[in-house]
């Protein structure tokens, strides 16, 4: 049976947030109940008012079942040279369900990811990495960077 990356739909909404928990609870470990409680509430508004306008969000279906996910967040902001088109991608939450790992479903997504970003005119596609998942992107051609720009962060606390 030949795999199909697909584009979520409205309909995937309530899906796409359980993806999103259930990514977030391996990544970040143990998530607050109060947390989770925040994010069921909050994300299927968020999904609602920007899927497939600036969040594209791309599944494989096993059985019906959504055995994997990816986001590409679009951003556009005023042109530089290092961002032409003024238009960037981030990947988010690439995310495969256990039972279905080491199939190959992340590396399918990330270059479909891939060839949107082309038709898209996305300068850039970047995202941060796990040592689980460094090689995969390595292997499609993501490069680390080094810049001469220190990341920095500031929290609303």
């Amino acid at each position: 049976m030949r795999v199909m990356v697909e584009n979520a739909k409205i309909a995937d909404i309530a899906l796409l947030t359980e993806l999103r928990l259930a990514y977030l609870k391996e990544d970040y470990g143990e998530l607050s109940e109060d947390d989770i409680k925040i994010i069921r509430q909050d994300l299927p508004s968020y999904f609602k008012k920007n899927l497939n306008q600036n969040i594209f969000c791309y599944l494989i279906r096993d059985k019906e079942e959504i055995a994997a996910c990816a986001f590409l967040l679009v951003i556009e902001k005023p042109m530089s040279p290092a961002f032409i088109t003024g238009r960037t991608g981030t990947v988010l939450n690439v995310y495969t369900k256990p039972a279905y790992r080491h199939k190959g479903y992340a590396k399918k997504i990330m270059n479909k990811i891939l060839l949107d970003a082309v038709e898209k005119n996305l300068s850039f596609v970047e995202l941060k990495s796990t040592e689980d998942g460094y090689h995969l992107y390595k292997s499609i051609g993501f490069t680390d960077e080094v810049s001469k720009y220190h990341s920095m962060k500031w929290y609303n606390q």
